[in-house]
């Protein structure tokens, strides 16, 4: 999970999305985008996990660990 900053809080409000209330609690996480894949085993042969949600998976790296 990440955890939201204080400084970008009332950014999230101005846009009328309120993170505590939509986890019902008090706190400000939210998820962290990831991209698995997974062998028949149950193992995984590939991840990508990053905090920032404007980074994404190359797909070519995607598809280079389903072939191999």
């Amino acid at each position: 999970m990440f955890t939201l900053p204080e400084s970008l809080r009332p950014i999230y409000e101005d846009f009328g999305i309120d993170i505590a209330k939509d986890n019902g609690d008090d706190s400000f996480e939210l998820p962290v985008p990831a991209t698995y894949v997974i062998n028949r085993e149950a193992k995984i042969n590939y991840a990508f996990v990053n905090a920032d949600y404007r980074k994404r998976a190359e797909p070519s790296d995607v598809l280079a660990s389903l072939k191999g």
